[in-house]
């Protein structure tokens, strides 16, 4: 064979060995950025082109999909969208997802191998499987009564089945109907457009995604603190507390809406909701004791997730004793979620134990079997049980013969706190009026749910505004809910 014919083949068979490695390169290394690259259009014409899996609330779908014979053929659809936006979020093909619809994008989508017999098979595919629902844990009923009780004031309710950790409501009003934003034509622009330009924030999940000042209810927290510390022992026993109460290190002077607050024991100091009382009793305690309680009860705790992210609830670790005093009665820096103050009341229903909270109880393939199940949670251990125990008679009294008497059910057992707290500056905010619970029916062997309630622009006056007005009639309706009664 001539020279140049065995250096021209020698040249083509190089040619050929770099066509195959570029498309190598191409399909295999770079796979990934032409895939994610805005301008293909290819995966997103794919993940359209069927129905996307549905979210359940007690057995039924409050989720669907809409053929529209364009080219991103489905696109979704809700049933009750603003009832239940807080838990679903939406899924827009312009503007992306949230909460459940993000959390669970790729089972809901069928692109999760899991949705697979084969998950081999399916990574090597192009071809996504039908979606996968996700069968939640929300009690359809405690749902609705906690949006018709806020009935579109600022809000949020969350409601947590004690001793499993289900989350039974999560509530946050104003809402919005999150189909308005499924398309990717010029309604869903025009939409999102004008919910962010809102002042009151349809879509900021209040119930997970917004911290308030607690105020009283977190007194929840600083008795815990001090029954375990041992400063009180008796619940019936004089706190030798003056009113008012001088911030240590301060000419401040704190007082109390109450009347009977000075020197009054710690069952009268809850009853009635006593801030010297319990000013004094988070100094008496110590930063950190009070710290160590409000962390083991979920505050300063950055990964809580349900399964999308929970803001985190804090309590400050870096204060003086006044900011202290302050922080023990749910002002300074203290701050939590409405999901935050539900596990407090959880926790002591449920003897002092807490389960983390959860959303999902278990996601299926489109015909039904199960993919995955909600599985354990472990248990933490949040406080002594004899704390616990005395806790839930405190708040037994609370609603019995105190501020929270409008959370009362006829035939349970219900023990609660009130809280308003101050906000804005110098305090000039309209109050934000709280109610934590927890109810337990008669002849049952354990509390069924745990409810925090925030109102934050309750229709009352400044000087009538409290958790026991506001709130407790809402928590009171969500609780009956859970109970049947």
């Amino acid at each position: 064979m001539a020279p140049y014919i065995r250096r021209a083949l020698v040249f083509c068979g190089l040619l050929l060995l770099a066509l195959l490695a570029n498309a190598a390169r191409v399909q295999v290394v770079e796979a990934g950025a032409y895939g994610d690259n805005p301008a293909n259009r290819r995966s997103a014409i794919a993940r359209y082109q069927q129905p996307r899996g549905n979210i359940l609330v007690g057995g039924a779908p409050v989720t669907g999909s809409r053929d529209t014979g364009e080219q991103l053929r489905y696109e979704r659809t809700y049933l009750d969208g603003p009832l239940y936006a807080p838990v679903t979020g939406f899924a827009s093909q312009r503007f992306g997802s949230t909460f459940l619809e993000h959390a669970e994008d790729r089972l809901l989508s069928g692109t999760d191998p899991l949705l697979s017999g084969f998950p081999v098979w399916h990574d090597a595919s192009s071809e996504a499987a039908p979606g996968g629902n996700v069968v939640t844990t929300l009690n359809a009923k405690a749902q609705k009564a906690a949006y018709q009780g806020l009935g579109g004031r600022k809000g949020a309710v969350a409601a947590i089945e004690p001793a499993t950790g289900k989350v039974l409501a999560l509530v946050s009003t104003p809402s919005y109907d999150p189909a308005r934003l499924s398309g990717n034509g010029t309604g869903a622009s025009a939409a999102w457009e004008r919910l962010n330009a809102d002042p009151d924030k349809p879509m900021l999940n209040r119930a997970v995604r917004q911290t308030y000042p607690p105020g009283s209810t977190f007194k929840v927290v600083t008795a815990a603190a001090a029954l375990d510390a041992g400063v009180i022992t008796d619940l019936d026993a004089p706190t030798d507390s003056p009113d008012p109460y001088r911030l240590p290190g301060t000419t401040t002077r704190l007082t109390n809406e109450a009347d009977g607050c000075r020197d009054a024991s710690l069952r009268e100091a809850f009853a009635w909701s006593c801030n010297t009382v319990f000013a004094k009793l988070g100094v008496d305690v110590g930063l950190k004791d009070m710290a160590a309680t409000a962390g083991a009860f979920g505050f300063n705790d950055t990964k809580l997730r349900v399964p999308f992210a929970v803001a985190e609830s804090t309590f400050d670790t870096v204060v003086d004793k006044a900011q202290l005093g302050l922080s023990s009665i749910g002002q300074y820096n203290t701050r939590a979620t409405p999901l935050q103050m539900a596990m407090v009341s959880a926790a002591v229903a449920n003897g002092g134990q807490a389960r983390a909270p959860y959303l999902v109880e278990r996601t299926t393939r489109s015909g039904g079997e199960t993919v995955a199940g909600g599985g354990a949670h472990p248990l933490t251990q949040v406080m002594r049980l004899s704390t616990a125990s005395r806790l839930k008679e405190l708040m037994r009294d609370a609603v019995e013969r105190g501020t929270g008497g409008n959370a009362a059910i006829r035939g349970a057992t219900v023990g609660g706190k009130t809280g308003t707290a101050q906000h804005g500056v110098g305090n000039t905010g309209l109050p934000y009026a709280w109610f934590v619970s927890w109810a337990q029916a008669d002849g049952a062997p354990e509390p069924a749910v745990a409810v925090a309630v925030v109102v934050e622009d309750a229709s009352a006056d400044r000087g009538e505004i409290s958790g026991g007005g506001d709130a407790a009639p809402i928590a009171r309706d969500v609780m009956r809910a859970v109970l049947g009664s």
